[in-house]
């Protein structure tokens, strides 16, 4: 796979998330800071974009899976953006069918909790690689190194903070140990090369995860980038190598 040569293409990403984590405010966030929408709507003003029905706004709770599109570098996104009440968790499950990837947001004042698992098993039969954004650490009570030591244990040992710019030896190890060829680099000594880290996403062996506050734009330009740096989109050439296929 070449995947260096299809970085350019189209993404359907999927936003899930155990009621109130901020899912729909990370969509808002998202969307504004794309250049999709010219003001962030908001779940207690009953103006978000993406919560446009009239019960959903009544209620405060997304009830109806629904589409927007946004630019991400050269790539075109469809997000879609999913119920987080379990009572909704079919209409959740039926977007999962088309996503290429997915992005579960985590409270940073809850961490996980029982609809996340619930979430977490159904992308995990589904095959579909995970971005994961921890939400709220704007919040006091907060502990980035406690979040994610939690994520590793109740989700999986490849959750690893993305070192982007900054210096990734703290977990060069961890990450060296999601597939062969991370780590036949890491035991060569050498810097971990970006579509290694690509392909063991999509492979499923690494989850992304970004620490920030959608109420606050904080860490979503970050978590942006981390999403374009490691996701492969689709093309028609691309297309024309799988077998022929619907849904």
């Amino acid at each position: 796979m070449d995947i260096q040569k299809k970085k350019t293409e189209k993404l359907t990403v999927g936003i899930l998330a155990h009621v109130d984590a901020g899912k729909t405010t990370l969509s808002e966030e998202i969307l504004f800071q794309t250049g999709t929408t010219r003001k962030k709507g908001r779940v207690d003003h009953k103006d978000a974009f993406l919560d446009n029905d009239q019960m959903e706004r009544e209620r405060g709770i997304t009830v109806f899976s629904k589409e927007a599109r946004f630019r991400m570098g050269s790539r075109q996104v469809v997000l879609l953006d999913t119920p987080g009440h379990a009572d909704f968790s079919s209409e959740a499950e039926r977007t999962l069918q088309v996503l290429d990837y997915a992005i579960l947001v985590i409270s940073g004042t809850d961490g996980v909790q029982g609809h996340t698992l619930t979430l977490w098993q159904l992308l995990k039969d589904y095959q579909i690689p995970v971005f994961l954004f921890v939400n709220k650490m704007d919040r006091p009570e907060t502990d980035r190194k406690t979040l994610l030591a939690e994520l590793r244990k109740k989700l999986a040992d490849g959750v690893f903070a993305d070192f982007g710019n900054r210096n990734e030896e703290d977990e060069k190890e961890e990450i060296a140990s999601a597939s062969e060829p991370l780590m036949e680099a890491f035991l060569a000594g050498e810097a971990f090369d970006e579509d290694m880290i690509t392909e063991a996403v999509l492979k499923r062996q690494l989850f992304p995860v970004s620490f920030g506050s959608a109420l606050k734009g904080d860490g979503v330009e970050d978590f942006l980038k981390t999403l374009e740096r490691y996701t492969i989109g689709w093309t028609a050439e691309n297309a024309e190598e799988e077998a022929f296929g619907g849904r």
